[in-house]
């Protein structure tokens, strides 16, 4: 329980009407958790306007209201607190509820379009290999310390973010690393953490169903770092063209990592392998169990963001030999006849095509690329094409499927994958909208040496239908057909 004078110090309110002498039970945004005692936050969502619940709540025991509008009729018994902004408000206010968690342990945001996951597990493991505690939010799974915590959302609500963090801090974590996608950005779901860093990966055409542009949906990433405090340091991939723009209005350190030109971290590829790479960092070599630029680059904020904490170079590059794969990323099925699959969460264009290039300077002309690939349903319709025809040029035969179709028809997705192909690329191609018969054609058709990508759901477990979710891991069919 707090007082509603210490709460709302932090939000600055335009206008109070009603009394601030009052005890909280609990902060909420969703009306349908109000109890006696609650202050409600209403947010103005993408599909609900929290704001057209506050005459509904005038009977629920609601102690206190804070919107950005005042309703027409107030109820003497409630406070309304009006702000500018109640998204930031409500995390700012979450931040508070939970004792500002993020001031008690060192906090570090990954953002770009790929390879957040990677490099904030990565990490998050770095630390506990260094024998620290620490928590990580993530797509895959949270984590606070070894306990694994379900997560369906990138990054989730600012209540449920500031929960995790204050029992990161309960159980002793002295670090966590988060990804920060750009629609949390956006709608200020990190509004009231305070970063200890922030690292940029690479921005490419994604997302573009909810931020129509890719200026909105650049600017979303950079609020990010806009947002850094002083003490905080801020680390930008120097070789993607937007990299530099990232650091433009931070007030955070600024630093930069690199795999083709001078940087503070520099990496160097010096050898690769199906199952691993050599890299020197900063001239360092280091044995790695990860394969391809991407993951290069992933390693290489890392290394940057560890030296950056502050921890000892030459353990850090012992602990980077031992870090392992992320599930659904790169994860590698060996056949019995000889051929390969792996199985990769990319489900952009840029995404595929650096797993396609990372497996062909691998294999060299050595065996075909088989790709199985789709496209999500209700999401961006833009890049279904690209994606269709950058998987063809890098293939020798490919398997349009249906990944994730939602509301959406899985055959009218395919056939707007088909559009980005020409008449010799859909010659190579075959189109089969169940899931699992497409994985099995491709390792019926796949030979000794040749290497079959699973593009698109990677570490998720399920087939989105028609708002259901089914039981579906890419994982467990290949192993299966491989099997048969």
């Amino acid at each position: 329980m707090k007082s509603l004078r210490q709460l709302i110090q932090a939000i600055r309110p335009i206008e109070i009407i009603g009394s601030e002498k009052k005890n909280i039970t609990n902060v909420v945004n969703d009306s349908r958790q109000v109890s006696q005692g609650s202050l409600f936050v209403a947010v103005r969502g993408c599909t609900v306007d929290g704001h057209t619940f506050i005459p509904l709540l005038q009977y629920s025991g609601v102690a206190a209201i804070v919107c950005e509008e005042f309703p027409e009729i107030v109820e003497s018994s409630i406070t309304y607190i009006k702000v500018e902004n109640s998204a930031i408000a409500l995390g700012v206010l979450a931040s508070e509820w939970y004792d500002n968690p993020s001031t008690k342990l060192k906090l570090v945001g990954v953002t770009g379009t790929n390879g957040k996951t990677t490099t904030a597990t990565l990490i998050y493991e770095m630390a506990r290999l260094l024998g620290y505690k620490a928590g990580l939010l993530s797509t895959v799974c949270n984590y606070i310390e070894t306990e694994a915590v379900p997560t369906n959302q990138t990054t989730p609500d600012p209540l449920t973010i500031n929960q995790l963090l204050a029992r990161m801090v309960e159980s002793g974590c002295q670090y966590a690393a988060m990804e920060v996608s750009s629609h949390a950005a956006h709608q200020h779901r990190i509004a009231g953490l305070i970063f200890a860093g922030g690292i940029f990966s690479n921005l490419t055409r994604d997302h573009m169903d909810y931020h129509k542009t890719v200026q909105a949906y650049l600017q979303a990433k950079k609020s990010f770092f806009d947002g850094l405090g002083r003490e905080a340091f801020a680390l930008t991939n120097i070789d993607d063209k937007n990299g530099m723009i990232m650091l433009q209005n931070t007030s955070a350190a600024r630093y930069t990592y690199s795999l083709r030109t001078m940087a503070d971290f520099r990496c160097r590829i010096i050898e690769t392998r199906l199952d691993g790479t050599t890299l020197s960092l900063n001239g360092s070599e280091v044995e790695v169990l990860f394969t391809g630029r991407f993951n290069a680059y992933n390693l290489t904020a890392v290394y940057g963001a560890s030296i950056l904490l502050g921890w000892e170079k030459e353990q850090v590059l012992t602990a980077m030999s031992r870090l392992v794969p992320v599930a659904g990323r790169f994860q590698a099925f060996h056949s019995p006849k000889g051929c390969t699959a792996i199985v990769d969460y990319a489900h952009t264009p840029d995404a595929v095509i650096n797993v396609l290039e990372a497996i062909r300077e691998i294999t060299g002309s050595q065996g075909n690329i088989i790709t199985v690939v789709g496209a999500g349903g209700d999401r961006d319709r833009g890049k279904r094409p690209i994606m269709a025809r950058e998987a063809a040029a890098r293939s020798e035969r490919l398997i349009l499927t249906s990944d994730n179709p939602r509301t959406e028809n899985p055959e009218s997705i395919i056939s707007e994958m088909e559009a980005g192909l020409d008449e010799a690329a859909k010659n190579r191609t075959l189109s089969i909208s169940d899931r699992r018969q497409a994985i099995r054609t491709a390792a019926a058709l796949a030979q000794k040496g040749d290497v079959i990508l699973i593009a698109g759901k990677g570490h998720e477990n399920y087939q989105e239908i028609n708002g259901i979710k089914h039981h579906f891991d890419d994982r467990e069919e290949i192993m299966e057909a491989f099997k048969a």
